[in-house]
């Protein structure tokens, strides 16, 4: 066994040369390794960055401007494009909706919509415009058409409840 006399009062094994290459990367894998590693962070910090994603079509500021009351439906399409959607319903008279949102995703994360305007642009029974009105994200309100469970009257029960509730309430063979 070699011993290392650099420290005196340390005895130490010494490390013979082909073991130190295999623990230090050489002269020429050096620049491989760190690039490597950099490449890695990048791709890291990469993943971590939101994708954000913009949807639908808000008419620009001067645009607005140029908008009036009792303006006809067909110089609204001209000045402002074709609506995002309609009124389905009606009433008295249609409607027009200019929507607009951004949506940001990070990663496998689920989207989340961080920003949302709306034109509502409501016509008269003549096709003019009777109002309009701007409304954005915090404007909204969720609303659940569908949650998927059946309503059921009474009071609900957990299985131990309804096992317990029925001790002593059975009679014996002809207890009437």
């Amino acid at each position: 066994m070699n011993l290392d006399r650099r420290q005196p009062g340390r005895i130490l094994p010494r490390i013979s040369s082909h073991s130190q290459a295999a623990i230090r990367p050489s002269g020429r894998l050096r620049p491989m390794v760190v690039g490597l590693a950099t490449a890695i962070a990048v791709i890291a910090i990469a993943g971590c960055t939101p994708s954000v994603d913009h949807r639908g079509y808000l008419p620009q500021e001067a645009q607005l401007k140029q908008l009036q009351l009792g303006m006809p439906k067909p110089e609204v399409e001209a000045l402002l494009g074709s609506p995002s959607t309609t009124a389905t319903v009606n009433m008295t008279g249609d409607s027009y909706y200019y929507i607009s949102s951004v949506v940001e995703q990070t990663a496998f994360f689920e989207p989340k919509e961080v920003d949302r305007k709306i034109l509502a642009i409501r016509f008269d029974q003549f096709e003019q415009v009777e109002s309009f009105a701007q409304y954005g994200l915090e404007d909204g309100q969720v609303v659940n058409i569908n949650d998927r469970r059946t309503p059921t009257r009474g009071k609900e029960l957990t299985i131990l409840q309804q096992l317990f509730s029925n001790i002593g309430r059975f009679q014996g063979p002809g207890g009437g």
